[in-house]
C-alpha cells in the first residue's frame, strides 16, 4: 500500500486522466440503449427470473433463512454447467450458508482470480410499514421501478452476477482467469458467518487478486447520468451502548435520579451533536471532482471545504445535502432503546445503542471520549459494543480504472468516474485488510433524492437502471477475466 502523500498523488493523476478522456471525447452520446420498457431482451427476462426469486426468498438477518437463497442461486448455477465440484455452500450455522462458484479459466496458473461479490442477506422489514400494496418480500413492478426488501441492497446485484453467469455459460465463453461469485450471509449483521467466515476457513474458495463489490454506482440528476462512482473506501462501524443504572424503587416515591431520565437526557445530546469535519485523500478527490457537476452554490462550498476543512459556511452548505452530508465528518445515531421493568417501579437500567460511522482518519476510543464529554453525566456510562477495524483504502490501478472507464463511456457517455468513500460499510473490508484491491463499482444508477431507500419503507430499484447494470457488469466482468485486461 502506498504512503498517504503517494496514494493522494496518485489519485490525484488517475482523476486527472480521466478528465481529460472525458473532455476529448466531447459530447459523444451512449450507445443505443440496452433497455426497451417492456421489451426484455432472452438475457433480461433470465435476469428478472434471478432477481424475483431471490428477492422473494425471506432472507432477513433475524426471521428470515439465508440459506434458502444460496440453495436457490447454486440450483441455477449448476443447472447452467459449473460442475458440483466448482459449487461450495457452507457456513458455521445451518441457516446462514453462504454459496461460492468458480467458472474455470484458460489460464489458472496466471492471474489470480476475479471475485464478484454480493451479500444475500436483508434487513428486517414489516409490510405494515410499507406503502398499501406494497409487500417487501413480493417483487412488485410498479411506476418504472421494481419495489422489494433488497432490490437495491444487495439483491440487484447478486442476481445480476447469476444471471450473467448464466449467459456466459450460455455463450461458451471461457475466461483467461477464474471467475469466482460468492453470494454471502450476515453483511448486514455483521455476524462472522459470511466472508469472514469464509477468508477464514475456506480462504481458497474467495482467494481473488481483484474484487468487484457493491458501494459504488451512478449518480441520476433529472433522469440522466451525472456521474460514476467507484468506491475505495468505508467509514468504519462502531456501536456504544449508553448504560445507566439506578437503585429504582416504588414509581409513587419518585426521586430526582431516575435512569430513563438520565439516558434521555444524554441521548438528546448525543442528537445535537456534531463532529469536526475531516477530508481524506478519497473525499477529497470526490469534492474536488464533483464540485463542477452541481450547483454554482453548491460547487463553490465544495471548493471551499477542500482548500479550508474549517471553514463552517461552505460545511453547512454541503451538509444541508443528505448524501454529502455524511460524507464530511464522523456520524452517531441512536437506533435502540431498553429501560425499566415494570409500568409501577422507577427503572434499575436503562440502555441505548448508538450506531457511530466513524472516519477512517479517526478511531473509536477518541470518539467514545467525546461522547463521555458532551454528555457529562458520570452516571451515563459509555461502552464500545462492537466495531470493526479500520481499513486501508484500495489503490486506483489501470486494471480497474481502464475497463470502468471504458464501459462506462459506452453505455452511458462521457460523464466523470469519481473515486468516492462509502459511508457506509460492507464486505470489501475483509479483503482490503489482506491487501487485496477491492472495488465498490455496479453500474446501477440512481437519483439519490428520491432513491435512496436502502434500509428502509418501500425500498426499489429503477427498473431502466437494473438492466442497464446487468450490462454493465457483463460487459465489465469480462474486461477483468481477459487476459490482459483491455485498458482503452
Amino acid at each position: 500500500m502506498p504512503r498517504p502523500h503517494d496514494f493522494a498523488r496518485h489519485l490525484h493523476a488517475v482523476a486527472v486522466l480521466l478528465s481529460a478522456v472525458a473532455l476529448t471525447a466531447g459530447a459523444q452520446a451512449a450507445q443505443s440503449p440496452v433497455y426497451s420498457a417492456g421489451k426484455l431482451t432472452p438475457a433480461q427476462q433470465v435476469a428478472r427470473d434471478v432477481y424475483k426469486e431471490l428477492i422473494e426468498i425471506n432472507t432477513s438477518v433475524s426471521t428470515g433463512n439465508i440459506t434458502d437463497g444460496a440453495i436457490a442461486m447454486a440450483k441455477r448455477l449448476r443447472a447452467a454447467g459449473i460442475p458440483d465440484a466448482d459449487i461450495f455452500i457452507g457456513g458455521p450455522q445451518p441457516n446462514r450458508h453462504n454459496v461460492v462458484a468458480r467458472i474455470r479459466g484458460k489460464n489458472p496458473a496466471g492471474r489470480k482470480p476475479l471475485l464478484l461479490l454480493a451479500h444475500l442477506d436483508v434487513v428486517e422489514a414489516l409490510k405494515e410499514d410499507w406503502s398499501p400494496g406494497l409487500d417487501p418480500f413480493k417483487f412488485t413492478e410498479k411506476d418504472g421501478y421494481y419495489y422489494a426488501r433488497g432490490s437495491s441492497d444487495d439483491k440487484a446485484m447478486a442476481s445480476i452476477f447469476v444471471a450473467n453467469a448464466l449467459r456466459m455459460k450460455a455463450e461458451g465463453f471461457v475466461p483467461d482467469r477464474d471467475i469466482i461469485i460468492a453470494l454471502t450471509s450476515d453483511e448486514e449483521s455483521g455476524a462472522f458467518n459470511g466472508v469472514g467466515w469464509l477468508v477464514e476457513n475456506h480462504r481458497d474458495l474467495v482467494d481473488a487478486g481483484i474484487v468487484v463489490n457493491e458501494g459504488g454506482g451512478g449518480v441520476l440528476r433529472d433522469g440522466k447520468p451525472l456521474f460514476n462512482t467507484i468506491q475505495l473506501a468505508q467509514k468504519i462501524t462502531t456501536n456504544f451502548t449508553l448504560h445507566v443504572t439506578n437503585r429504582g424503587g416504588h414509581s409513587s416515591v419518585p426521586r430526582a435520579d431516575n435512569a430513563i431520565t438520565s439516558l434521555a437526557d444524554a441521548l438528546s445530546k448525543v442528537g445535537r451533536l456534531t463532529f469536526p469535519v475531516q477530508l481524506s485523500e478519497v473525499t477529497r478527490e470526490f469534492f474536488t471532482n464533483t464540485a463542477p457537476l452541481e450547483t454554482p452554490e453548491m460547487g463553490r462550498a465544495m471548493k471551499a471545504l477542500v482548500t479550508n476543512p474549517a471553514d463552517n459556511a461552505a460545511a453547512a452548505v454541503v451538509a444541508a445535502d443528505e448524501k454529502y452530508s455524511s460524507m464530511l465528518r464522523t456520524t452517531c445515531v441512536a437506533t435502540m432503546l431498553n429501560g425499566g421493568h415494570a409500568s409501577n417501579a422507577l427503572p434499575q437500567l436503562a440502555e441505548a445503542n448508538v450506531n457511530c460511522r466513524i472516519y477512517p482518519t479517526e478511531t473509536a476510543e477518541q470518539v467514545r471520549a467525546a461522547l463521555e464529554k458532551t454528555i457529562g453525566d458520570t452516571t451515563v456510562h459509555v461502552l464500545i459494543k462492537s466495531q470493526r477495524p479500520s481499513t486501508p483504502p484500495a489503490s486506483l490501478s489501470p486494471e480497474i480504472m481502464g475497463p470502468v472507464e471504458q464501459v462506462t463511456r459506452e453505455l452511458f457517455g462521457s460523464i466523470p468516474i469519481i473515486p468516492t468513500m462509502s459511508t457506509g460499510a460492507n464486505d470489501s473490508r475483509f479483503f482490503l485488510a489482506l491487501g487485496v484491491p477491492a472495488y465498490g463499482v455496479s453500474g446501477l444508477f440512481m437519483d439519490p433524492s428520491v432513491d435512496a431507500r436502502a434500509h428502509g419503507r418501500d425500498e426499489r430499484m429503477r427498473i431502466q437502471s437494473y438492466y442497464e447494470g446487468q450490462e454493465f457488469l457483463y460487459r465489465l466482468t469480462k474486461l477483468l477475466s481477459t487476459n490482459p485486461a483491455t485498458v482503452p
